[in-house]
């Protein structure tokens, strides 16, 4: 089953060409024109990947699949889901945020010329929230699930697969450390509760995390920052970066062996993780068959040691590093091509 994987970023594209699980082929493709105007942005971006694969005598039709990263969608339950023309029109005129991650199945349909399927697989608006998860403190602005959902899933079925047990009877917490932290609580497949990565939860590389409401509003109103500027430094300059000055953490461990003070900051974001993870286990009552950590910081066996002091006592603590986002692709779509696994339909004017 040979698969053909695109996922966007904002001047790039990585794309991926798997023969079962096997990666044959993976670039990152640097476009030539950048335009804000997503539906040439998505011709360019296709024109330049066919380029590319002629010049290595791929032929676009020989794929039995073109799998893409999900981008933002209404809230969906997890899964892999057929692209169709709905799937392509949300995404690049109804979406409520703006990210590049919205162009993949619209490149990957255009390719397809109606001839290939396309598949997205657990895109970030998977919501599978417990009612109680949904309550903030104000009816206003309910707590919406945002995640890693596509590398969270991947390593919850690794698990599964280590295990040796079905996906459905594992009670996890899987903690997502990137530039971005998601820590979620799985019960029997489902995700139940998450902290949302760009407002909730401990400060990550980029991110602040929760902060504290009243000294939020006086920013808003102090005059000194426009919208732009305060997202932006909650999202972007924050965490690491505004601690430490670098969002790279291969940096920040370094600077951490000599420097008492970055220490301390890395000491910190280890205990905000623990915490999350910590609540977590509590309202699954403690009966957890693991703690997953991954994402690209569980590669640092220091970092991991730090948050495995607190929660080693909670639940055996298993760790799968990095992403993984091609293959996890790659594995939706070939499941559904398989017959392991069904593919969902997105109904926009369906709520769940």
């Amino acid at each position: 089953m040979r698969v053909l994987v695109i996922n966007p970023g904002s001047t790039s594209t990585k794309i991926g060409v798997f023969d079962g699980p096997e990666q044959v082929l993976g670039e990152s493709l640097l476009h030539s024109v950048s335009d804000s105007h997503q539906n040439r942005s998505v011709e360019t971006r296709v024109n330049e990947i066919r380029s590319f694969l002629d010049s290595k005598g791929i032929d676009c039709k020989s794929f039995h699949a073109i799998g893409c990263r999900g981008g933002i969608l209404p809230p969906v339950k997890s899964g892999t889901y057929r692209v169709d023309k709905r799937v392509v029109d949300y995404l690049l005129h109804s979406s409520p945020v703006d990210h590049p991650s919205n162009l993949a199945a619209p490149i990957g349909f255009m390719i397809s010329e109606g001839e290939i399927p396309v598949f997205i697989t657990d895109p970030v608006s998977v919501d599978e929230f417990c009612q109680e998860a949904r309550y903030s403190g104000l009816p206003q602005i309910p707590r919406v699930s945002r995640l890693h959902a596509l590398n969270m899933r991947a390593a919850a079925r690794q698990i599964s697969e280590e295990f040796g047990r079905d996906l459905d009877s594992l009670n996890l917490v899987i903690a997502h450390l990137g530039g971005g932290i998601s820590v979620g609580l799985q019960l029997r497949g489902r995700m139940v509760d998450v902290n949302n990565a760009n407002d909730e939860g401990p400060f990550s590389p980029t991110r602040t995390g929760e902060l504290p409401v009243g000294d939020v509003v006086k920013a808003c109103f102090s005059g000194r920052f426009s919208q732009r500027e305060l997202i932006s430094r909650y999202t972007k300059e924050g965490g690491l970066k505004a601690y430490l000055g670098t969002d790279d953490f291969r940096k920040v461990m370094e600077m951490a062996e000599s420097d008492a003070a970055a220490r301390e900051v890395v000491e910190a974001m280890a205990y905000g993780i623990a915490k999350e993870i910590g609540g977590m286990c509590a309202v699954a009552g403690g009966k957890i068959d693991a703690i997953v950590l991954t994402g690209g910081m569980a590669y640092n066996s220091s970092f991991v040691e730090l948050i495995k002091e607190y929660v080693s006592k909670f639940a055996l603590v298993v760790i799968e590093p990095g992403e993984n986002e091609l293959l996890s692709l790659a594995l939706g779509a070939q499941r559904v091509l398989a017959g392991v696994e069904e593919a969902k339909t997105f109904d926009p004017e369906v709520l769940m």
